[in-house]
């Protein structure tokens, strides 16, 4: 659990020796060499953080992580606030996520999620071992108020899958359209077209785009979604 958590399951040896030469991206790889992605405890922790990410930026994320964390009340042995466990956040009203900061769609979608996974009709724990990541797919994406950004970050930080297209991810975007040196923000498509020739490991190079996108100038328009 702890080397798959670290990224140490994750090939990027195979990656950067496929693309280290490549015209646009090489020298950022080359500069970011070793990257890996962090992978949470459990694939509900991925989930339910897309879907507090969602369209906002890191900060605002990250403050409502705490106070998901804190509301939901479990606390380590040694003292320190836990991540909760899907049981934890279905017992959570939507009035209650509401009074801390949630918005009424973001609200109604982790309830949701949060009494399906624990009522096991999203055996999330499960489908890491015995379901298709395109099954797995079909899955969320049956499930109100979860789009293709939402299951393809999940994929990657719930179960390691490095083959997400995040072309739907602003940070993504910001930081190719650096990359490229283009003179107008970059569009899904177009985003999506140059994520394509990174298959089978579209999720990774993502990952070195939000590494290079916190170190551009600070910059005001839409939000980041959460890395």
């Amino acid at each position: 659990m702890v080397r798959r958590m670290l990224g140490l399951t994750q090939d990027i040896e195979s990656f950067e020796r496929q693309h280290r030469a490549h015209p646009q991206a090489g020298a950022l790889i080359a500069r970011q060499a070793g990257l890996r992605v962090a992978v949470a405890a459990t694939p509900f922790e991925a989930l339910s953080w897309a879907v507090t990410g969602q369209q906002i930026s890191l900060g605002a994320a990250v403050a409502l992580r705490r106070k998901l964390i804190v509301a939901a009340g479990v606390r380590h042995t040694c003292g320190l606030m836990c991540y909760p466990d899907a049981g934890r956040v279905a017992a959570l009203t939507v009035a209650a996520l509401r009074a801390e900061g949630f918005s009424a769609a973001k609200a109604n979608t982790l309830h949701t999620l949060a009494h399906l996974v624990a009522d096991g009709a999203l055996p999330l724990d499960a489908w890491l071992h015995t379901l298709a990541v395109d099954d797995i797919r079909n899955q969320l994406l049956s499930a109100r108020g979860v789009g293709p950004w939402t299951v393809d970050y999940t994929l990657l930080r719930g179960f390691g899958w490095m083959d997400g297209s995040l072309h739907g991810d602003a940070a993504v975007r910001r930081a190719l359209q650096a990359l490229l040196g283009a003179p107008d923000r970059l569009g899904e498509h177009d985003a999506r077209s140059w994520l394509a020739g990174f298959s089978p490991w579209r999720a990774l190079i993502a990952a070195h785009l939000w590494a290079a996108d916190s170190a551009l100038p600070a910059h005001t328009g839409s939000g980041r979604r959460a890395p």
